[in-house]
């Protein structure tokens, strides 16, 4: 396994739920249970990285490590560049997993598949997926589709495209993107210096840039969707699965 570095980006900045790194989950910061489940993936070392400093209190006071980042970029994956660059100049990690602070009930499991992938030297980003069993997300927009060939390992394929359209056509399983990656350090230096691509604008997609590029990613295909806290009914849920918190 290469040497892992994992970087959970957090701004409080949130348009839908503002605040919601710090919202109270079962008596601690959203932010500190994903950088619980982190630590829990036993991957190696986890650093948050934020522009505001109760998020780095926060998680110094539960024992972590933060860093603070510029309050101007523009998504979460300059970000952790910014942070990677920052904790690890002298580039000792090979890999770094960028995992999105709103997954309060993560399995750390899913931080090990999503890593997964790179053990193939010929993948640049490896990322994670869930066959989507509810026909109401087939057609829905805020659902992210991944287009991908099988591989001969099973649970595992080569991305060809990300959408928010019902694709592919046909009969068969549609796959439902999970939004946590885990790059090659060389590749997230090269994903960095591109410029947003035709379709990953058209599809408001990041991704799509690196696949625009000739970028290999693979696909970890596993039974669950975490859930995401973009609402406050989101957070409810939340609540309620790890146990009550005061807002």
């Amino acid at each position: 396994m290469p040497k892992v570095i994992t970087v959970i980006p957090a701004r409080m900045q949130a348009t839908r739920l503002p605040g919601k790194p710090m919202a109270d989950i079962a008596g601690v910061p959203m932010i500190v249970q994903v950088w619980r489940r982190a630590m829990a993936a036993e991957i190696g070392r986890v650093v948050v990285a934020t522009d505001a400093a109760e998020i780095m209190d926060a998680i110094r006071a539960a024992g972590g490590e933060s860093v603070m980042t510029r309050a101007d970029h523009s998504s979460g994956s300059d970000r952790v560049y910014e942070a990677v660059n920052k904790v690890d100049p002298e580039i000792s990690c090979d890999a770094v997993v960028n995992l999105q602070g709103d997954l309060p009930t993560l399995e750390p499991r899913l931080i090990r598949d999503c890593l997964a992938p790179l053990a193939d030297p010929k993948v640049d980003i490896a990322t994670l997926a869930a066959e989507i069993d509810d026909d109401d997300e087939r057609a829905n927009p805020n659902v992210v589709k991944v287009v991908g060939s099988p591989l001969g390992t099973a649970g595992r394929m080569r991305a060809l495209y990300f959408t928010r359209a019902t694709a592919p056509h046909g009969d068969g399983p549609l796959y439902h993107h999970i939004g946590i990656y885990a790059y090659r350090r060389s590749a997230l230096d090269r994903f960095v210096g591109l410029a947003p691509s035709v379709l990953e604008k058209r599809e408001r997609l990041e991704q799509l840039r690196a696949l625009e590029d000739g970028m290999r990613i693979d696909v970890t295909v596993v039974d669950t969707v975490p859930l995401g806290v973009d609402t406050p009914a989101d957070l409810e849920r939340a609540r309620a699965l790890l146990g009550h918190g005061s807002s």
